[in-house]
């Protein structure tokens, strides 16, 4: 699982009969402290590829936004290709099963809130009951 925030506007394409895939770069900070004889350890930040599918991408698409705060629960994946000059180069992605969004959306912000224009406050997706197709409109806030 992660927390933390969105580092620019998800990147969403459709894919294989239409179906969606959103990748965004998602921004963690470990929190600096102080050791006991006054050395100071600045604050750490990660910065973390996060791939989603179907209907979590499309939610994704619509209602994340850069600096949105997220959570996301998913699995790691870790990759190689070789570039142009043949060298073998790594990669490491998260692949989200659930996201929660944990930036308020204000009320101000929204012309005319409604279910299909804005997000609730705080809203959770699972992409687990899409990957058979199944109807999860009803589970979700929107």
């Amino acid at each position: 699982m992660l927390i933390g925030n969105v580092g620019k506007e998800p990147e969403v394409r459709y894919v294989d009969q239409g179906q969606a895939v959103a990748r965004l770069v998602l921004a963690t900070t470990e929190r600096g402290y102080t050791l006991q004889n006054g050395t100071q350890v600045p604050d750490r930040t990660e910065w973390h590829t996060v791939l989603m599918w179907r209907k979590l991408a499309e939610i994704a698409e619509r209602y994340v936004h850069k600096g949105d705060k997220l959570y996301i629960e998913g699995r790691i994946h870790y990759a190689t290709y070789d570039d142009k000059q043949g060298r073998r180069q790594h990669y490491t992605e998260i692949w989200a099963d659930n996201m929660e969004m944990l930036t308020p959306r204000q009320a101000a912000t929204t012309a005319v809130p409604s279910a299909t224009t804005a997000a609730p406050s705080a809203t959770t997706a699972t992409q687990a009951g899409n990957a058979t197709g199944a109807d999860t409109s009803e589970a979700l806030p929107f």
